[in-house]
């Protein structure tokens, strides 16, 4: 395997899509910057990866807290580590009526998926656009698709990424920087249980979860590529299909349907 000499900096690194797509990148040679909040596990991975050959630097950081974003480009600026890619990964969900859910907990949510999301690629943009190359992965979601009742304020995050994603990706378009979306549906990650989710009928059939390492490798490939966005999975893009003609309270009701608890009629 060629060393590629060349970072890339994923957060949520530690499990799930991030987990998978940290490997891809160690496979191709790519030294990693692995973010995540808790220090033994960042440790066990980055032991994982160490194994392919290449650097890793571990930070620990918990960027549902604005400053540890920005702390964390500061400290690589330090090193003088400036990543050729950037993997917005981290993410979480409230499942729940809107009405009952924890406001705080949702503010977090915002935090996490939406304004760690624009800092880091501010940070990376501004490092990177003297360079003349650089290329952004975010984690959207076929979330960003449709309206979600049960899921409102996870569902708008997705959007907003989707949204931002595509303009800043239009501005970029000759700076030698590309952005790429990736958009999962429901896969088997810790996700739902963060959420406390695990009533949803959408878990129902988890044989209808994609794996990680599928939805990894399609976003992988996407980004390699400079495409402006993927859905992974077949059922995936059928179900955005429908949604697209859908008018929005059809694709909310639909959504709603699939995702409130097994017990609720």
């Amino acid at each position: 395997m060629e060393r590629k000499n060349q970072y890339a900096l994923i957060t949520g690194a530690t499990s799930g899509i991030g987990y998978e797509l940290a490997k891809l990148f160690a496979q191709e040679g790519y030294d990693l910057v692995i973010v995540s909040r808790n220090h033994d596990e960042l440790k066990a991975k980055a032991e994982e990866f160490k194994s392919f050959g290449i650097n890793v630097i571990t930070m620990a950081k918990n960027l549902f807290l604005q400053e540890d974003a920005y702390s964390l480009y500061s400290e690589l600026q330090l090193h003088g580590i400036s990543p050729e890619i950037l993997v917005n990964d981290a993410g979480q969900g409230v499942y729940g009526k809107f009405q009952d859910t924890d406001i705080h907990r949702e503010v977090d949510i915002v935090n996490l998926n939406i304004v760690s999301v624009i800092i880091l690629t501010k940070l990376f943009l501004k490092d990177r656009l003297t360079k003349g190359s650089g290329k952004i992965l975010n984690l959207a979601s076929v979330a960003s698709k449709a309206p979600g009742p049960w899921h409102s304020v996870y569902h708008g995050t997705k959007a907003f990424v989707l949204s931002w994603s595509e303009a800043i990706r239009e501005e970029l378009k000759d700076s030698g920087i590309t952005v790429t979306a990736l958009l999962p549906g429901p896969t088997d990650t810790d996700f739902f249980n963060k959420a406390e989710m695990n009533e949803s009928k959408i878990l129902e059939d988890k044989d209808n979860l994609m794996s990680p390492e599928e939805v990894a490798k399609d976003g992988f490939d996407a980004l390699m590529n400079g495409n402006d966005k993927v859905i992974s999975g077949l059922k995936n893009k059928l179900s955005v299909a429908m949604t697209n003609i859908s008018p929005d309270s059809m694709a909310a009701h639909r959504m709603g349907e699939m995702q409130k608890p097994v017990d609720e009629k």
